[in-house]
């Protein structure tokens, strides 16, 4: 019986992004993992609302968070990613449902991001399928 998983997608970098939204789904269906719902956001920082929001939903087994934060000539982008880990940590905890992180990220250099993109999205996806059985 496959279990269903949503997917949550930082829509900054939208081209990079459904690339790795291509990638989890493949893997997904290798892990015998049912993406069930697909929700993009404005950016990372917007991520973990929605998680919340999905996570809440009985039907909803796990949860996989797909985005990019580059660097950028202040510390916004590393502050917003802790921020976000942290969130995505906590809403693991508290739903008992696990997320698996696939944000390339903070500080990525635009060089760093296309050789990442399938990595990160599978990497997450079989977080998730570990955490499941």
């Amino acid at each position: 019986m496959a279990r269903n998983i949503a997917i949550v997608c930082g829509e900054f970098h939208r081209d990079e992004v459904e690339q790795m939204l291509e990638f989890a789904q493949a893997e997904a269906t290798a892990q015998n993992l049912e993406v069930t719902q697909v929700v993009w956001v404005p950016g990372s920082m917007e991520a973990p609302l929605a998680l919340q929001r999905l996570l809440e939903n009985w039907e909803i087994d796990a949860a996989i968070v797909l985005g990019i934060i580059e660097k950028g000539e202040t510390g916004h982008g590393a502050t917003m990613g802790y921020a976000v880990t942290d969130a995505v940590i906590r809403l693991q905890l508290e739903t008992g449902k696990p997320i698996g992180l696939g944000i390339i990220g903070p500080g990525a250099e635009p060089e760093h991001i296309p050789p990442r993109l399938e990595p990160h999205a599978r990497n997450a996806v079989a977080a998730v399928a570990s955490m499941l059985e």
